[in-house]
């Protein structure tokens, strides 16, 4: 298990410690090119999420469960961007190339910061941390959340290769924070090997149709 981009400060890593004694593997989905340690094996739902620009895009949740902490990883698929914003016929959408526009692609871009939108717009929710994060040089974003509840929810934003990573630790607030769920988190590639970048990470969009560069 390896610990990215952050050195955790001593005590989270004492008081993290009886939850990693239990029965927590290495998990690993080839199908969507990550790995992160987690206790045991997750439910896997199907989802369609809905992006900022009106599109409907394929992804999956995978969730766990341990005592009274929960713990998810959203993947969401935006590599045909472009072919679910055509089929939109964005009228009101202007500025570039075929009848998708500009927008297939400013949907994939903007996907870390209105995913993160959605938490701050939470009803009831105070955030508490919202900043810049990275893992494995891959930029992302970082919030921790006051639920309504009590509860705390520490959240980690990422894109990589199109895909839109959320990675959700939501602990009762008498639990231990379960922040290195989120910060030992790592990509994989096609081959299923972790992949680390030097220096930072940039997403490359898909090529569009015909060849034309974004």
């Amino acid at each position: 298990m390896r610990v990215r981009s952050v050195i955790l400060p001593l005590f989270v890593l004492l008081v993290a410690r009886p939850v990693f004694a239990q029965e927590w593997v290495e998990y690993s989905s080839r199908t969507d090119h990550f790995e992160v340690p987690a206790p045991g094996q997750p439910t896997v739902e199907t989802i369609t999420w809905g992006s900022e620009y009106g599109g409907n895009f394929p992804g999956r949740v995978y969730r766990w469960a341990e005592r009274r902490t929960r713990y998810s990883v959203t993947v969401v698929d935006y590599s045909e961007s472009e072919r679910i914003h055509s089929e939109l016929n964005h009228i009101a959408y202007s500025g570039g190339p075929g009848p998708g526009g500009v927008y297939w692609l400013v949907d994939i871009v903007g996907s870390p910061a209105y995913a993160a939108a959605k938490y701050r717009q939470k009803p009831g929710v105070t955030v508490t941390y919202d900043a810049f994060h990275y893992i494995e040089f891959v930029p992302g974003l970082e919030l921790q959340l006051t639920n309504p509840d009590a509860s705390r929810s520490y959240v980690g934003i990422y894109l990589h290769e199109n895909r839109l990573y959320i990675l959700d630790a939501t602990a009762p607030r008498d639990e231990a924070p379960p922040i290195i769920f989120q910060q030992s988190f790592g990509f994989l590639d096609a081959a299923g090997n972790p992949v680390r970048y030097r220096p930072f990470y940039v997403n490359r969009l898909p090529e569009p149709r015909g060849g034309q560069k974004p």
